[in-house]
């Protein structure tokens, strides 16, 4: 599978690295076709990795995924091309965190509701999945850690779509937990306020949730 991934940062990378290692082709979109940091990054990566710009790789990838800053994602779906986007599965691993004030972070909650609400508007052909929001780049991919693999949360308005992601999931190491349609998103979000705020209180930063039952 094609693989478009639009940003050149640590959550990009991170999920770049585990869809090459699972034998699919990456392409990492930047701002700019000639964006130094995008092309050092595809070279690092290896075969099976390019390089070029948000619609570049947005065109390219048949499964699509978002992980820029999620306060930019208007900036970010415009400069991909909402049309690039459509019919495909969009992985949105943003969270729109303000960060104006300093660290901690305060959520933005924009006028749809959430951060993968708002992509969904931005690209409506898109079948839009928010997923990996909730956890540190470092165990995006194959986590091991106590007690077995953690749950990640992942919701969609597209039922095929969610199924397609959660199967990804598991190859990624995790076991997926479907919490169902787009609007659950806003709550996803605030998942992460609450791991960034552990994190910060603790220092550690290599933690997961987990959903457990009987």
């Amino acid at each position: 599978m094609k693989v478009g991934i639009l940003g050149t940062g640590d959550v990009g990378k991170a999920l770049a690295k585990g869809f090459l290692t699972l034998g699919h082709e990456v392409m990492i979109g930047a701002r700019s076709a000639t964006s130094e940091k995008a092309a050092a990054l595809a070279a690092e990566l290896g075969a099976g990795a390019s390089a070029g710009s948000f619609s570049d790789a947005a065109r390219f990838g048949e499964l699509v995924v978002l992980a820029t800053l999620g306060a930019v994602n208007d900036q970010v779906v415009a400069a991909a091309g909402p049309d690039n986007l459509a019919g495909k599965v969009v992985l949105d691993t943003t969270n729109p965190l303000d960060l104006s004030k300093g660290f901690p972070p305060a959520l933005i909650v924009p006028a749809e509701g959430s951060g993968g609400q708002q992509i969904q508007a931005l690209a409506p052909a898109a079948r839009v999945v928010k997923v990996f929001n909730t956890v540190g780049n470092s165990l995006m991919f194959r986590p091991a850690l106590p007690g077995g693999a953690p749950t990640m949360f992942l919701c969609g308005d597209d039922e095929g779509a969610r199924a397609t992601v959660a199967k990804l999931v598991g190859e990624f190491g995790w076991e997926p937990a479907d919490v169902g349609p787009l609007s659950a998103a806003h709550w996803l979000e605030a998942m992460c306020m609450v791991w960034v705020a552990t994190a910060a209180r603790t220092g550690r930063w290599d933690k997961a949730f987990k959903l457990v039952g009987a």
